[in-house]
């Protein structure tokens, strides 16, 4: 009677050492910058315009929310171009990269499969390619403010950090998740996708989060409010925006567009997600760790 197939584990010890992990992700730093330097010229290989195409993307939503809110449905909300761009510089990074990040074992897999390195830099990479087109994003972003004059320095602007470290550790604990999945349900990635989609609707990017305050004060209560700030993407857009476009309130009826003036409210929800980013970090960081040494096996 044949023994039963068993399956080895080949690259990596069973159990995550955070610290240690961490060193040998340094030592490997090169391949990391090599990586994400690849990313970016495989995106625009043989592109006339070359990064210059992660600058149009927000561009062409600015233009057509642009025209539909203010000319179609107005929505009241003045200075609307910044707005948007402030709200959409984060959400642009966190879906490009968690697509990005979610195929990134499964479209390097010949590198997987003959080269030894920390497979934690394969979605760290993808991740990496899309905060440089947040870079660029960001140039469009100022643009805008020099042209329309757009007083944007202030204390606000110190919330800017902050709301970037918890939405890069969001996105990479995300990132971490879904590549590790994807190796063994190719649907993951499909999935994603249209996640996605009802993700963007459900974080106010086009639309301003004092609507939907105003909306759960009128219906007699704060519960409405309280479950839509549980999705992460709230606060950190909100965080942007606060920082970005500032307190601001509506053409119409002077409702709120932001929910709070005060800075310290936005301050102590960024952190709270914040500490959830990170403990989402640790335990996405672990099973991808964990299934890394079978993924030679499984591609």
């Amino acid at each position: 009677m044949a023994a039963p197939e068993t399956l080895v584990r080949t690259s990596e010890p069973p159990t995550l050492r955070v610290v240690r992990r961490i060193r040998t992700l340094w030592a490997h730093r090169e391949v990391l910058v090599n990586l994400t330097r690849k990313e970016l010229k495989v995106k625009y290989k043989s592109s006339v315009l070359g990064v210059a195409w992660s600058m149009l993307n927000p561009l062409l939503y600015l233009l057509v929310f642009y025209v539909v809110f203010t000319y179609i449905l107005p929505n009241g909300i003045p200075d609307f171009s910044v707005f948007l761009l402030s709200g959409l510089l984060a959400w642009t990074f966190f879906s490009t990269g968690l697509q990005a990040a979610t195929s990134s074992v499964v479209a390097n897999g010949p590198l997987v499969t003959k080269v030894a390195f920390p497979r934690e830099i394969l979605p760290l990479s993808a991740t990496g390619s899309s905060l440089v087109n947040l870079g660029f994003q960001s140039l469009v972003l100022l643009a805008a403010m020099l042209v329309f004059a757009y007083p944007f320095f202030g204390p606000q602007l110190l919330l800017l950090p902050l709301a970037l470290f918890v939405l890069i550790v969001f996105t990479v604990a995300m990132g971490l998740l879904t590549s590790a999945l994807n190796v063994r349900y190719r649907d993951m990635s499909h999935l994603v996708e249209l996640a996605l989609l009802a993700w963007f609707w459900v974080t106010p990017v086009i639309y301003p989060a004092g609507l939907v305050l105003d909306k759960s004060l009128d219906e007699g209560g704060l519960l409405i409010f309280r479950l839509y700030q549980m999705n992460p993407m709230v606060q950190i857009v909100m965080g942007f925006q606060r920082a970005l476009y500032g307190y601001r309130t509506l053409e119409e009826g002077g409702g709120r567009i932001l929910p709070d003036p005060g800075l310290a409210w936005y301050a102590v929800r960024l952190s709270i997600v914040g500490v959830a980013a990170l403990a989402l970090l640790y335990v996405a960081w672990r099973m991808f760790f964990r299934r890394s040494g079978d993924f030679a096996e499984e591609l």
